[in-house]
């Protein structure tokens, strides 16, 4: 059988916008091309958000290309000071190119826009068969045109207007071959611009179905911003009491040294007694459809302020305990968040993950709502009955999946501290390193839902252990005892029933030692608990390896970042030399356990739900026959030779913390 050669020919380098065409779904969303088009639709609201626009227009022609205007500024055409070539052509044809990565100071083009990636309109260039561009800037018309990403008509002037008439014309074709779908799905399409022209008060955001005969325009207003756009949410139900709605920035003047000015959140939300909660939410203008740290800052900061209603008042009934779920269960809301630098789940942006977005929505929410709350105290009476009769029939409904249980108990482990919770379905139980770690994750924790049990030492290696000799070792005797399942194998079938907690996390260390213990662990899951594995309860947390210090910078307050690893840590670098930060002016610091990090930082990085890395343990095959190998040779006692070849073959691919 002839053998392919694999040599220095052999490896393609993809330019320009060659990778967009090759892998389109790394880029966005392939059912349907209406993300290409809501990129330039953002670009103009972006404008629009700087306070340069009025207008965004957006028509869908009848040959199935979609244009966008607005009357900003209008791209910038002369000739890029670096590239030499005009600047609206670098915007359309590189990947990284764009007024969004020019925040030092304030002084950039968009200060609060909806991403850092700079990847939005080339990628609409790239999978459209033509885009014309026309900009009027400096009182002239400027046109470009390209085809398949590629420059076919130059830029140049073709014409001329009033020097304060200004804007930029996009129509793009899309490329039916790179979606599921050729055409741009209306419904969605509505959906984004009327949430544009609730976020831009003053802004006039139209739609024109050129194939519409009988209404094709039309025009999006709300003179009551997010409080009518919730209205038209919730289908007109009546509210339980009248809609909390209100923004908060940070602005110069506050002592604020955690939030950068400009930063903070407009809201609009109510509680609604049929159904279930729901809402929308926005960044910088930006819809995140899977939702994100900022949605979760909006129920932090609600159940603060009606938790401490109700201690205030003394409102809860014996034996009741609040939790968030309580809260959101039936709480309807629109949140706008406008963050200096987000960071979002992919290039498709529906989902935010940026850790401070959390603290900022809640503590520009929880004061104002709390004020509100007590100033109009009937109405907050209102509200907590709704949340206790929530956590009431809660409560109600865990009592029932516990009378099921087996009624024998066995005398929980001492240095276990146990959560307060009676839903198994959101207990987590936390096998920590060391007594040093436990003491840090005990005062970190959630005690509602977090239990932790410390483990001394490293464990036993099971791999070779009879089932029936397991509890001669207190850490396994204890671990079991505490998960509340017995050990067995993988041709048994376990009562699973009788397990105490949903997940159980192993949080070791960032290092050597800590991967051994994870590994140890793994093995005695895999082992004697392999129903746990099949059914998703094990996990294993990512604790950061390095902290980074970072100065104040423009806008930008000092702040902490973290990284799991170095790869992570060179990434997170080349951000910060992105953002302006010259070399040297940050610190790096590299935590040597867990127990190094205070309550909040592990709390922040490892152990909250909204912010926390945990990868959940599986099989990559049904077949565990091919696991069971790779746990014979690492771990069993006969094995040294087999492991000695194994290293010898493999040892330059694995990275070693010395």
């Amino acid at each position: 059988m002839a053998q392919s050669r694999y040599i220095e020919s052999s490896i393609r380098v993809l330019k320009g916008l060659e990778p967009v065409k090759e892998r389109p779904g790394m880029y966005t969303r392939t059912q349907d091309p209406t993300h290409i088009i809501q990129e330039v639709i953002d670009n103009a609201a972006d404008e629009a958000l700087g306070g340069f626009a009025t207008r965004i227009a957006v028509t869908l022609h009848e040959d199935g290309s979609v244009s966008v205007e607005d009357d900003g500024r209008g791209i910038p055409v002369g000739l890029h000071p670096e590239e030499k070539e005009p600047t609206v052509q670098l915007v359309f044809t590189r990947l990284h190119a764009g007024g969004k990565f020019d925040k030092t100071g304030g002084a950039g083009a968009y200060a609060f826009s909806g991403g850092l990636h700079g990847v939005g309109v080339s990628v609409t260039n790239a999978l459209s068969t033509r885009l014309e561009v026309t900009v009027k800037r400096d009182g002239k018309i400027h046109r470009i045109v390209f085809g398949h990403g590629d420059v076919v008509e130059k830029l140049k002037v073709v014409g001329s207007c009033p020097a304060r008439d200004t804007g930029t014309l996009v129509r793009a074709m899309p490329d039916p071959r790179y979606f599921d779908a050729p055409h741009v799905s209306l419904q969605e399409l509505e959906r984004v611009l009327r949430a544009k022209a609730v976020l831009l008060p003053g802004v006039n955001v139209v739609l024109h179905v050129e194939r519409d005969k009988v209404h094709p325009t039309r025009t999006w207003h709300y003179p009551d911003g997010l409080k009518g756009y919730l209205d038209e949410l919730t289908d007109h139900q009546e509210p339980v009491v009248p809609v909390f709605s209100g923004e908060r920035y940070v602005d110069g003047r506050s002592d604020s040294d955690s939030f950068a000015e400009g930063e903070g959140v407009a809201w609009a939300f109510a509680w609604i007694e049929e159904g279930t909660g729901q809402g929308e939410s926005y960044v910088n203008l930006i819809p995140t459809a899977a939702g994100g740290t900022h949605e979760a800052g909006l129920r932090s900061g609600a159940f603060e302020a009606i938790k401490s209603f109700i201690d205030h008042h003394n409102l809860l009934p014996r034996g009741v305990r609040l939790q968030m779920e309580d809260v959101s269960a039936r709480l309807h809301y629109v949140l706008s968040a406008r963050i200096l630098d987000p960071q979002f789940q992919g290039q498709t942006k529906e989902k935010l993950t940026s850790r401070d977005a959390l603290k900022l929505v809640s503590a520009m929410l929880r004061d104002p709502f709390e004020v509100w709350l007590n100033t109009h105290a009937e109405w907050g009476r209102k509200i907590a009955d709704v949340v206790i009769r929530q956590a009431m029939s809660r409560m109600k409904s865990s009592q029932k999946v516990e009378k099921r249980k087996g009624s024998g108990v066995a005398v929980l482990p001492g240095k276990l501290t146990d959560c307060e919770s009676d839903d198994v379905a959101e207990r987590e139980l936390f096998l920590v390193e060391g007594d040093s770690a436990g003491g840090s994750a005990k005062l970190a924790r959630n005690k509602n839902t977090q239990a932790i049990l410390p483990l001394r030492g490293k464990v036993l290696n099971t791999f070779e252990v009879d089932r029936d000799r397991l509890f001669a070792n207190t850490e396994i005797h204890d671990i079991a005892v505490a998960i509340g399942v017995d050990p067995h194998g993988p041709e048994d079938a376990p009562d699973l029933a009788g397990r105490r907690y949903d997940r159980v996390i192993i949080m070791s260390d960032a290092d050597v030692d800590g991967s051994h213990i994870k590994v140890l662990l793994l093995t005695l899951f895999f082992m004697h608990f392999p129903a746990l594995i099949a059914a998703g309860h094990v996990c294993v947390a990512s604790p950061p390896l390095f902290r980074i210090d970072v100065p104040p910078h423009g806008k930008r307050p000092a702040r902490k970042l973290y990284a799991l690893d170095e790869g992570e840590l060179s990434a997170l670098e080349d951000r910060l030399h992105k953002e302006g930060l010259r070399t040297g002016s940050w610190s790096v610091g590299r935590f040597k356990g867990l127990g190094e990090m205070n309550p909040e930082q592990l709390w922040e990085t490892t152990m909250n739900p909204d912010t926390r890395r945990v990868l959940p343990v599986r099989l990559l095959s049904q077949d565990r026959s091919e696991a069971l190998t790779v746990f014979s040779r690492l771990m069993g006692k006969g094995e040294a030779a087999a492991r000695r070849e194994w290293m010898e073959q493999h040892g330059t691919d694995v990275e070693v913390d010395v």
